[in-house]
């Protein structure tokens, strides 16, 4: 069984192959009992969304089998991937400023995905 770390890893790996642009991953754990860890990011389109929905369903499924349910279609401007121990919101950036996720879940701690994430 894949454990909820490396579904994070393959999935901000996957996402900046994507060109993502402002992934952050958040702690929850201590904080709520919806998820280990919610990851937000942002596209320049929703073609793009798209694009980087794709390429983390496809990462992560190809390493283990894990549950995943999608939220959003291909004209989506906010998309989000449940695997169950890790939620990811994907938006153009337009939305992501509206909804302000990071704000909302303040409390909890930043992930440090620099080894993840190229410069």
């Amino acid at each position: 069984m894949i454990s909820s770390e490396e579904i994070l890893k393959t999935a901000v790996i996957a996402a900046d192959d994507k060109r993502a642009e402002d992934i952050v991953a958040l702690d929850m754990r201590k904080v709520s009992l919806l998820a280990d860890y919610f990851v937000i990011m942002h596209a320049g389109s929703t073609r793009q969304v798209e694009a980087i929905t794709d390429e983390i369903v496809n990462k992560v499924t190809k390493s283990a089998p894990v549950d995943c349910h999608v939220e959003g279609n291909k004209d989506s401007q906010w998309v989000l991937i449940d695997f169950k121990d890790v939620v990811i919101h994907i938006f153009t950036e337009e939305t992501r400023e509206f909804y302000n996720l990071e704000k909302l879940w303040a409390d909890a701690p930043l992930v440090d995905l620099g080894e993840w994430v190229k410069a």
